[in-house]
C-alpha cells in the first residue's frame, strides 16, 4: 500500500534527525502518553466494553492500569538504563576500556492482537519509545472500537512521523510487514507468527514473537486446594479465557480430584455468579467464528460445571470438562476460551513427559507445597514463564521478562527487558594511545610464544 510506504519513509526520515534519542524527549513522550491515557480513560473503557463486554474493573486492571504502571516504572529508571554500561577488559586488552551502548533500531512495527487490544498494543510501545524508536502500531480489526480509540489517542498526542496507528485487516498487516521497518514486534497465534517471521527473514529484520500454545497447570496432592481453585478460576476465566497465558488444561492428582472440583465450582460461582450468562460484566467471545470453534469443544469429555452458551450474545459459561483423553479435540490446540479440560494423574513423571511431548508452552503453573516437587517440575519442563501456587500473575511484574520459548515465541519484554528488547546493544572498545603492546603484531620478536602465553 502506498500509504504504508509513505508513512514508513516519513518515520525513517524523522528518526534520522536524531530527535527521538535524547532522554528528555523520551521522558516527555512517556509523560504525554500517560496523561492522554488517563484523560481518555472513560473512552477506552467504553470501547473495551463494546468490543468484548469487559467490565470496568477487568478493563482497567488488565489493560489500562497495567500500562500506566509500566510507563511509571520505565520513566523512573530510564536515565540509568540509557547510560553506557562499562564492562571489564581482559589482560590482553590492558590500557583499553569497554562499554555497551544501547541505541534505538529505528522504526518499530507493533502488530497487536484482539484479546487485550489496548494493553498489548501500548505496552510494547512504551518499550519502543523508551529505547528511542519511532513506532507504527497495527491494531486488530476484530476490536474496531478499541482500535479507533487508540488511533484517536495516539493521533492527538504524537505526530505520525513519530508514532502512528494504522487500522486495517490482514492485508494491511501484510503491507506493513513488506516495508523496510527496523524491528517487528508481533503478538498473536503461532500460525500467523510463522508468516511474520518469514516476512522478517526477507530483510533480516529482528523480530519478537509473543505467541501462545497450550499452557499446562498442575495441582499436586499436597496443594492448598481451595486457594488453588480460586487462583486457577481467576487466571483461566478472566477475559472469558481469551488470554494467551491462561491455564489451557489442568492435571490434578487423582487423590484430590473430587474435592478440588468442588472447590473449583464454588470459586467460579463466587467470581461470576450462579448464572454467569446473566452476569452483565462477563466478557463475551470476540466473534461468531471463535464462538463456534469453542462450542465444538464442549463435546469432549463430561461437563462437570458450566457448559451453557448464548450464541446471540457470544457468551460461553466458565466450563470445566472431566473424563478427558489426551486425544480429545479440546486437547489438540490452544483453547483460548472459557473451557478448562481436567485430567487426573497418579505419578508426576509421566505428566511431565506428556507436557514435554507437546510444543513448549508460553506458561506453566504448579500448585504444590513441596519444594522437591517444585524443583522437579521447574527443572524438567521448558516454558516461557509461569507461577508456583498462582496463575498469570508473573505477567504483571515489571521485574520479570515476559516471553515464550520455541513454539510459544521468542524475545521477552516488560520493564528493563522492554528497553533492552527495542535497543541494539552496541559494543565499543576505547583503546589507549599512550603505549602499544607489541605482541599483537606478527613481526614482534617471539610473537607466537608471547601470544600463546597471553591467550592461555
Amino acid at each position: 500500500m502506498d500509504d504504508c510506504s509513505a508513512l514508513i519513509r516519513k518515520q525513517k526520515e524523522y528518526f534520522e534527525t536524531g530527535a527521538t534519542r535524547p532522554l528528555d524527549f523520551r521522558l516527555t513522550a512517556l509523560r504525554k502518553l500517560g496523561d492522554a491515557i488517563r484523560a481518555r480513560e472513560g473512552d477506552l473503557l467504553e470501547a473495551l466494553r463494546q468490543d468484548l463486554n469487559k467490565s470496568a474493573f477487568e478493563a482497567y486492571a488488565s489493560e489500562i492500569g497495567i500500562v500506566l504502571k509500566e510507563i511509571r516504572f520505565v520513566a523512573k529508571r530510564l536515565r540509568a538504563w540509557m547510560r553506557p554500561r562499562k564492562v571489564k577488559t581482559p589482560l590482553t586488552h590492558v590500557g583499553s576500556r569497554g562499554a555497551i551502548y544501547s541505541e534505538p533500531y529505528g522504526v518499530a512495527l507493533i502488530v497487536a492482537p484482539w484479546n487485550f487490544p489496548f494493553q498489548l498494543a501500548v505496552a510494547p510501545l512504551v518499550g519502543a519509545i523508551a529505547a528511542g524508536n519511532c513506532a507504527v502500531i497495527k491494531p486488530s480489526e476484530l476490536t474496531p472500537r478499541t482500535s479507533a480509540a487508540l488511533a484517536a489517542l495516539i493521533r492527538d498526542v504524537f505526530d505520525e512521523a513519530y508514532v502512528a496507528v494504522v487500522p486495517g485487516d490482514a492485508e494491511t498487516s501484510r503491507s506493513l510487514l513488506a516495508e523496510p521497518v527496523d524491528y517487528i514486534f508481533f503478538t498473536g497465534g503461532t500460525a500467523v507468527g510463522q508468516l511474520v517471521m518469514e516476512a522478517a527473514s526477507k530483510r533480516l529484520t529482528p523480530v519478537t514473537l509473543e505467541l501462545g500454545g497450550k499452557s499446562p497447570c498442575l495441582v499436586h496432592e499436597d496443594a492448598n486446594l481451595r486457594l488453588a481453585a480460586k487462583r486457577i478460576a481467576w487466571g483461566k476465566f478472566m477475559n472469558a479465557g481469551q488470554t494467551c497465558i491462561a491455564p489451557d488444561y489442568l492435571y490434578v492428582h487423582e487423590s484430590v480430584l473430587q474435592p478440588f472440583l468442588g472447590h473449583l465450582k464454588r470459586a467460579i460461582a463466587e467470581l461470576y455468579g450462579e448464572q454467569p450468562l446473566a452476569n452483565r460484566a462477563y466478557t463475551r467471545i470476540v466473534s461468531d467464528k471463535h464462538f463456534r470453534r469453542l462450542q465444538a469443544f464442549l463435546g469432549s469429555g463430561t461437563v462437570a460445571t458450566g457448559g451453557k452458551t448464548d450464541a446471540e450474545a457470544l457468551r460461553i459459561e466458565p466450563t470445566v470438562l472431566t473424563g478427558i483423553s489426551p486425544d480429545d479435540p479440546v486437547m489438540a490446540d490452544e483453547i483460548f476460551g472459557p473451557i478448562l479440560p481436567v485430567l487426573a494423574y497418579r505419578e508426576l513423571d509421566p505428566v511431565l513427559a506428556a507436557i514435554r511431548g507437546r510444543p513448549k508452552p508460553l506458561a506453566l503453573y504448579l500448585f504444590s507445597e513441596s519444594k522437591a516437587v517444585q524443583s522437579q517440575v521447574l527443572a524438567k519442563v521448558s516454558f516461557g514463564g509461569g507461577c508456583v501456587n498462582d496463575t498469570v500473575y508473573h505477567f504483571t511484574s515489571p521485574y520479570l521478562p515476559f516471553g515464550g520459548v520455541g513454539g510459544s515465541g521468542m524475545g521477552a519484554y516488560h520493564g528493563r527487558s522492554s528497553f533492552d528488547l527495542f535497543s541494539h546493544r552496541k559494543s565499543v572498545l576505547k583503546q589507549t594511545t599512550k603505549f602499544d603492546l607489541p605482541f599483537r603484531y606478527p613481526n614482534a620478536k617471539h610473537a607466537l610464544k608471547r601470544i600463546k602465553r597471553f591467550l592461555k
